[in-house]
């Protein structure tokens, strides 16, 4: 019988730690996607600032 509890505690104890692992590479994959696609934005939005800033007379 205790066997069995130690078995099922172990059980409990490793579902954890999968749900862990993969929140963790879940939490990097977002941290290098937003690394890439936000130097891609920043790009883009840059350019278009400076092509408003062109259009506007000077005072």
């Amino acid at each position: 019988m205790k066997a069995s509890k130690k078995i099922l505690k172990n059980q409990k104890g490793q579902g954890l730690m999968e749900y862990i692992i993969i929140s963790s590479l879940v939490g990097i994959f977002c941290l290098v996607a937003m690394k890439q696609f936000g130097e891609s934005v920043h790009t883009r939005v840059e350019k278009m600032r400076k092509d408003i800033v062109k259009h506007i007379p000077a005072r």
